[in-house]
């Protein structure tokens, strides 16, 4: 795998409302662009950690710094001839899995580009659609939250996600209830509740709900394991899923039913597809979770969710329900609740040259 030139083009995209959890809020779109030239192909990925620390440790300049300074050199330096040897190369640095994201993945699209065959099918997956969930974060009111619902379930989405904390759950649940039924409903809480709060968590039961996703800290696997044991609604984990050990040890505990693979947390595609196979193996179906990501990292994760054991609708929305403008042609959009991927090797979309030339914060080529 010859590599011609790689080139990183950081962009930055304001959001059409802000993106709010629990733990901090966003009203803008960091993303890095990793693009593989090889032999007239680019393989193209996406380094999307939000700005700020809240989510995670690593931030867009964070994440900037470690593939300039040395996930690049690395891989020029060595020349991988295919995704393991890209891996293995990633493992030689700690840490920085969504900087490690960007260039894993770019080699994926590559590697699908020259064996002729869409990225879904290079990754074991059988069908070209997903079903698509919405989520939408903490806002202002009870009132604006049911109006945001409305406004986006006209698309049909096959699922609805509402980010709660301490003080923002139970009212809202409610509200939903009584305005749509029996929507499917599940909540992500992004680590906002702690032990104190395990009764409390246990009586959103009465809600009947999919799932209530990282409801404890991330390394608080035996709390999560002690909310299972007396919830009937399923636990799903998703920023204790880090990697593939601490996964398998939640499992050996009966920490959760279900859990929340990304891409950017696990530092590429081929942990995510590990992850995957670890999980089906133990009986524990999972679905693909975002950052949001532009549109080649959301791709990327609707390629991922045709394996087979990605039982739930993944949260990839459509391009214009988070973005004033995403960075790809075509744009992803949902039909009757289904992501359909184009035709085409590889990921399947290309670059928006122009849109990409608006929002370009900094770029870097290297040889």
């Amino acid at each position: 795998m010859k590599i011609d030139q790689i080139i990183l083009t950081h962009v930055r995209v304001p959001l059409t409302e802000p993106f709010k959890i629990s733990n901090g809020e966003i009203t803008e779109k960091d993303a890095i662009l990793v693009g593989v030239h090889s032999a007239g192909l680019v393989g193209y990925g996406e380094s999307s950690p939000m700005s700020g620390s809240f989510y995670s440790e690593e931030t867009p300049e964070s994440a900037w710094d470690c593939l300039v300074g040395e996930l690049i050199p690395r891989v020029l330096q060595s020349h991988p001839a295919n995704v393991e040897e890209v891996n293995n190369l990633m493992d030689s640095v700690a840490g920085n899995a969504f900087a490690k994201a960007g260039v894993e993945t770019a080699f994926w699209d590559l590697a699908a580009q020259q064996e002729h065959v869409p990225l879904y099918k290079r990754l074991g997956g059988k069908r070209n659609q997903v079903e698509a969930g919405l989520a939408v974060g903490i806002v202002p009111s009870i009132k604006d939250l049911l109006q945001s619902i409305e406004k986006h379930l006209v698309e049909g989405y096959k699922r609805l996600k509402i980010k709660i904390q301490p003080g923002w759950d139970v009212k809202p649940l409610s509200e939903i209830r009584r305005r749509f039924g029996v929507i499917q409903l599940m909540v992500d809480a992004n680590c906002a509740y702690t032990q104190a709060d395990l009764s409390h968590l246990k009586s959103l039961d009465d809600f009947d709900l999919m799932m209530i996703e990282q409801p404890l800290p991330k390394d608080d696997l035996e709390g999560h394991a002690k909310l299972q044991a007396i919830s009937r609604t399923p636990i799903c984990l998703d920023e204790s899923a880090k990697d593939i050990p601490t996964v398998q040890r939640a499992i050996e505990m009966k920490s959760c039913r279900i859990v929340n693979i990304k891409i950017q947390r696990v530092g590429g595609l081929l942990n995510a597809k590990r992850m995957h196979d670890v999980c089906a193996q133990a009986g524990i179906p999972v679905w693909g979770g975002t950052m949001p990501e532009l549109g080649i990292g959301g791709a990327q994760t609707v390629h991922l969710a045709t394996l087979d054991n990605f039982k739930y609708p993944t949260d990839v929305e459509a391009s214009h329900r988070w973005f004033v403008e995403d960075i790809i042609v075509p744009l992803i959009e949902v039909h009757d609740g289904m992501i359909t991927l184009p035709e085409g090797n590889g990921n399947g979309y290309s670059l928006n040259a122009e849109v990409i030339g608006r929002y370009k914060v900094r770029e870097q080529q290297f040889r």
